[in-house]
């Protein structure tokens, strides 16, 4: 059995209570040592075998899988954040369907979260923006022609952006040819909820002068659009005394 776990998005208190559960059972723990923190490892009982894919190939995660399946042994495969979210964990479970092994996941804390606590904000403000589009820029990897930052910039929404700290100046000049200003509010967290977490409110236009004045060249994201510093926003009406839900009769302002 494979178990995938969310390590959440740094600190180790943000596992999950199942996330937990898992590591303590666990035979075999594969985890992705660039960025899960490594206190987590702390969780493993004596005698489990610990790998750290940082340094292997999908190819020798899979031979440890196989196995230690063979052996009748529990592995945990440890993602950071939410495995959901750029965790390469699709590739690894149709490997597994061939193989028969059978698995499961369990979410974690995606760092984009822990970004916002971070920084105190809401995401969807009421007449501010109502989605999120989480992203990245195309680098290395690349992401398909129609999910270009120009085009997500478009709507307007907030926008997280991932993976993208090494192309900041490239970015802003996207993220303006796509409809934002370059006074639009932006932030940037580095190592969201992580002891040295950094975090800086700026500008669409001043995202790369920020990351340089500050040190910034990896392990961060980049918040954009008026949620990341809203000055206004309308009420939520589901709290508000007027307005009718299925639990609360909305009463009418007296004239």
């Amino acid at each position: 059995m494979v178990h995938f776990v969310g390590a959440g998005p740094g600190a180790p208190d943000l596992i999950t209570l199942r996330g937990k559960t898992y590591l303590e059972q666990a035979d075999v723990i594969i985890y992705a040592g660039s960025l899960v923190n490594p206190q987590l490892l702390d969780y493993a009982k004596e005698g489990c075998q610990v790998y750290n894919s940082a340094k292997m190939t999908l190819e020798e995660v899979l031979e440890v899988m196989e196995q230690a399946e063979k052996e009748g042994k529990t592995t945990v495969r440890l993602h950071t954040g939410d495995p959901c979210i750029y965790g390469a964990i699709r590739e690894q479970m149709d490997e597994l369907d061939r193989m028969g092994i059978s698995y499961d996941s369990s979410p974690g804390v995606s760092s984009f979260c822990g970004a916002a606590a971070a920084l105190n904000l809401e995401y969807t403000l009421p007449d501010i923006s109502q989605s999120v589009i989480i992203t990245r820029m195309a680098g290395r990897t690349p992401v398909p022609e129609k999910e270009s930052i120009e085009s997500f910039a478009a709507h307007q929404a907030t926008m997280v952006i991932f993976l993208s700290t090494g192309m900041l100046e490239e970015l802003s000049r996207r993220l303006i040819e796509g409809g934002y200003t370059a006074d639009t509010p932006a932030a940037i967290v580095y190592k969201a909820t992580w002891e040295d977490e950094k975090k800086f409110v700026c500008t669409v236009g001043t995202l790369a002068q920020t990351a340089k004045e500050n040190q910034i060249t990896k392990t961060a994201l980049m918040i954009i659009g008026e949620a990341a510093n809203a000055s206004h926003y309308d009420r939520s009406l589901l709290y508000h005394p007027e307005f009718t839900t299925e639990f609360r009769e909305g009463k009418k302002r007296k004239e």
